[in-house]
């Protein structure tokens, strides 16, 4: 079984940890970057009976921009590609 542990400090109010098993890295992120979930203290992943301390990791994910596939251009990505692979042969 896997599931994580959400820390969310609300001050003098208390701390809340939200858990639920069906919730995935996928989901925790999202919630991350909507801003649902904040002032976060502490992720955890645990695992059967391992827990690891995932917070650094998940923050980080949740802080990239996202970019929709649509907006990638592969054919500009191939031309500097290839553009960087002659200049490389030329030295």
């Amino acid at each position: 079984m896997q599931y994580f542990v959400v820390m969310i400090d609300y001050g003098r109010r208390g701390r809340e940890a939200v858990v639920d098993s069906e919730i995935t890295r996928r989901e925790v992120i999202s919630r991350i970057a909507s801003g649902e979930y904040q002032n976060i203290s502490f992720i955890h992943e645990i695992v059967e009976n391992a827990v690891e301390d995932v917070t650094e990791a998940i923050l980080t994910e949740a802080a990239l921009p996202q970019i929709p596939p649509e907006d990638v251009d592969l054919q500009a990505i191939g031309l500097d590609h290839t553009r960087d692979l002659r200049k490389h042969e030329r030295t």
